[in-house]
């Protein structure tokens, strides 16, 4: 190959490694988020008791958040659910029972631009929206009756939240060290950590969070893999606990019996 044909090519890779990039970084949030909006008079139609209420916030703002009820006479605490980054909450309300039936109420929000949330996402205002989810759980609940729960994106949200705000414990579904190490993965030739508007840094919050951690991570996780959320266990408390579940991927650990009886032990 002759030096004026090396030169064309090291052109035409460039050229696509910055188009690459660009991409990355005007369209992240595209990337990064999988939401399904709602119009404001949709209605949840759950098979199980539950209220929907709309926090206006600002101009342009609109919290949505599904409270799911249980009954006065069995009612032991709430959990403060914070999900992954897809769909809305009808994709997330199947899990509602594992709780429920342990006599915890879940206060779950939507994300702006999910459901019937609205507003521009950014980091900052997940914590927001976050802390104003736990204000209205604090006001009926004493602090060591609310657990903070994150699945998946949720799960730097949650734990944010727990190392600001008293919690009886934090438990997370498939964590990760920090969102450009997720994206790193994947795109290993971008300096991926400078590209990004969102951090999430879950490895800082950690060591700050006072309650209890229970994490459940898989050993087939492909989205975030097992590797990465191992980094968050030199990170933990001596009675905090990473339970590895073996074969498990991102959206399946609920079929695992070993996650199911744990989470039943830590609510009972």
């Amino acid at each position: 190959m002759t030096k004026k044909r090396i030169l064309k090519w090291l052109k035409i890779l460039l050229i696509v490694y910055v188009a690459g990039g660009l991409a990355l970084y005007l369209l992240q949030d595209a990337i990064l988020f999988h939401p399904v909006s709602l119009k404001r008079s949709h209605r949840y139609d759950f098979p199980f008791p539950h209220k929907d209420i709309s926090i206006p916030l600002g101009g342009k703002d609109t919290l949505n958040l599904i409270d799911f009820t249980v009954p006065d006479t069995a009612k032991r605490g709430v959990v403060l659910y914070f999900h992954g980054n897809k769909r809305n909450i009808s994709w997330y309300a199947r899990f509602i029972p594992y709780f429920t039936r342990h006599g915890y109420e879940v206060l779950m929000i939507d994300y702006p631009g999910y459901g019937k949330s609205t507003g521009k996402l950014t980091e900052q205002k997940l914590y927001d929206w976050s802390a104003l989810v736990y204000d209205i759980a604090i006001k009926k609940y004493a602090a060591d009756s609310i657990i903070i729960y994150g699945k998946s994106m949720g799960t730097g949200i949650a734990s944010h939240l727990a190392a600001e705000k008293d919690c009886s414990r934090l438990i997370l579904e498939t964590p990760y060290y920090d969102f450009p190490s997720v994206i790193s993965h994947y795109l290993p030739i971008y300096p991926v950590r400078w590209m990004l508007h969102y951090q999430l840094p879950t490895y800082q919050y950690l060591p700050k969070v006072k309650a209890p951690i229970t994490i459940f991570q898989g050993t087939r996780d492909r989205l975030i893999t097992y590797s990465n959320a191992k980094r968050l266990q030199p990170l933990l408390k001596q009675q905090d606990e990473f339970v590895t579940v073996k074969g498990a991927s991102h959206n399946n650990l609920y079929d695992y019996e070993l996650v199911v009886q744990k989470l039943d032990s830590l609510l009972r």
